[in-house]
């Protein structure tokens, strides 16, 4: 890892001279507990990204939060074994940070190491924030660059914070009579303050809705922090574990069916539902959790063997999910399909996993949106948005 101020290698040419290609500012990593599957998902996309269309411009925001430099890699971004990726190992530097202007009228972004002079690495015309969770899906990068004037795909500030949000998506999509499962909240200071009465009411929830329960962190992802709960002994265990991730806790109720995603994208003339793909049982795991998604890379069936009927109902509600929550680019619908025969939607990611193994991709490649055509829709879809308000 070098400390010199990096060379114009890895960057497309800077300030002075004219471009014709729009640059693609590629931001993962991140501060969150999914830093990983950021780098991963963005490792993919570098591969996919047309470079006689587009310059490329790859950052990666350390754990600790700082902005760095890497190099266009993508080799080196994958999981290797069960080794995970990180912005700090693709950093160019250990100390070197990138600064994005927050001024509507510069879109220049700024490279600057100590004692060294600042380094213009030319303007950028739109940021694909690969970056999943907390600080980064949840709206506030989304924020900095309302701020900065720079375009950027996928969801808005509203849509990415009611996206990340498991409590309030639900709100939201009961307003507008989308069918949710039962959920109890615990919230910070209930639990800190008063956690025999927090207990108490998971008990009685457990006893309406049966056990067992999730306990998940509230605004987290890619089931990180996520215990199946099957008796009141382990509960509180349960929720230290997600409180590790987010001090908000969502309990969930055991929804008996089958779970079914289906992928939404922004077309020019509105938002479009893929195929629909199943998650079956994974016998190695109690869920669907971190490991099965990412380490075992447990297989989805694409398309979902559903009725023509089942398929049609599945995809309008992706959509209508997709329009509760305002949202713009892509998302990933959740859903059970009941015993009952009824779906239920779970939750919505507005800004889903691209790993070779992830399902939104692969939805769209039966669908016939090939992954470099996935990635360019999703950029043109930015490109022909303006920041503010829309």
């Amino acid at each position: 890892m070098s400390s010199q101020t990096p060379s114009s290698g890895p960057v497309p040419a800077s300030s002075g001279g004219e471009r014709h290609k729009p640059r693609v500012a590629v931001v993962f990593g991140g501060r969150s507990s999914e830093h990983a599957i950021s780098v991963v998902t963005a490792g993919a996309v570098l591969r996919a990204i047309d470079r006689e269309k587009y310059d490329v411009l790859p950052i990666g925001i350390t754990a600790d939060g700082r902005w760095a430099l890497t190099a266009d890699e993508p080799e080196r971004m994958a999981i290797a074994g069960s080794e995970l990726p990180s912005v700090e190992r693709l950093a160019e530097s250990g100390e070197g940070s990138v600064v994005l202007p927050v001024d509507p009228g510069n879109r220049e972004v700024v490279y600057s190491e100590p004692g060294s002079v600042p380094k213009a690495l030319g303007d950028v015309d739109v940021v694909f924030p690969m970056l999943h969770g907390p600080y980064g899906e949840d709206g506030t990068l989304q924020g900095l660059l309302e701020l900065s004037g720079v375009p950027y795909v996928g969801a808005g500030v509203l849509a990415s914070a009611v996206g990340m949000d498991k409590e309030y998506m639900k709100r939201v999509f009961v307003s507008f009579g989308l069918p949710v499962g039962p959920y109890e909240v615990i919230r910070p200071r209930e639990w800190q303050q008063e956690p025999s009465a927090a207990r108490r009411r998971i008990v009685e929830f457990a006893a309406e809705h049966g056990w067992p329960l999730f306990v998940k962190p509230a605004r987290a992802g890619s089931s990180i922090g996520i215990t199946k709960v099957e008796d009141p002994a382990d509960l509180d265990e349960a929720v230290e574990e997600a409180r590790r991730h987010d001090p908000k806790v969502i309990v969930e109720a055991l929804l008996r069916g089958r779970e079914i995603e289906c992928g939404v994208l922004e077309y020019e003339d509105g938002p479009r539902a893929s195929l629909p793909a199943e998650i079956p049982p994974v016998s190695s795991h109690s869920f669907y959790d971190f490991e099965a998604k990412y380490i075992d890379a447990a297989a989805g069936i694409v398309p979902a063997p559903l009725t023509e009927e089942q398929t049609r109902r599945v995809q309008e509600l992706a959509v209508a999910a997709f329009e509760a929550a305002s949202c713009e680019g892509l998302v990933r619908a959740d859903f059970f399909l009941l015993d009952s025969g009824e779906f239920v939607i779970n939750e919505i990611n507005t800004m889903p996993g691209f790993t070779p193994i992830s399902m939104y991709p692969r939805m769209w490649q039966e669908s016939g949106v090939s992954y470099p055509e996935l990635v360019d829709r999703l950029l043109q879809a930015a490109l022909r948005r303006s920041t503010g308000l829309r």
